[in-house]
């Protein structure tokens, strides 16, 4: 069975910084490609980051890049996205999910709220 659980979200005032992490199951963790999507209320995802399965590569959305990194620690099968300079349209429920192949698996999703 495959587990990914997130943490990390909250609240923060525009400008601030926070970081997601997500734990996945040591299975899939160094065969997959990982990444964070992000979800608002009533519409359809977006893609935030991805990182490939060796973590040499990664892809951002063009509104996130040079804000957020995301990155892979093997020792712990935690895949991070440590987001800097947040607005309020970054508010959002923030799903971790892991590529194998053609399956995929994703978590429950941590919530990020960007108020003042």
């Amino acid at each position: 069975q495959v587990y990914i659980v997130e943490s990390g979200g909250g609240l923060v005032q525009p400008g601030g910084s926070l970081n997601l992490s997500c734990v996945v199951s040591a299975s899939v963790f160094n065969s997959a490609a990982m990444g964070w999507y992000r979800q608002f209320p009533g519409k359809g995802r977006e893609l935030v980051a991805l990182i490939s399965d060796d973590g040499d590569h990664t892809v951002y959305d063009e509104a996130m890049e040079g804000r957020f990194t995301i990155s892979k620690d093997n020792a712990k099968n935690t895949v991070s996205l440590k987001m800097k300079k947040l607005k309020p349209e970054d508010s959002a429920l923030y799903i971790c999910f892991a590529s194998v192949g053609d399956k995929e698996f994703e978590g429950q999703g941590t919530q990020v709220t960007v108020s003042s």
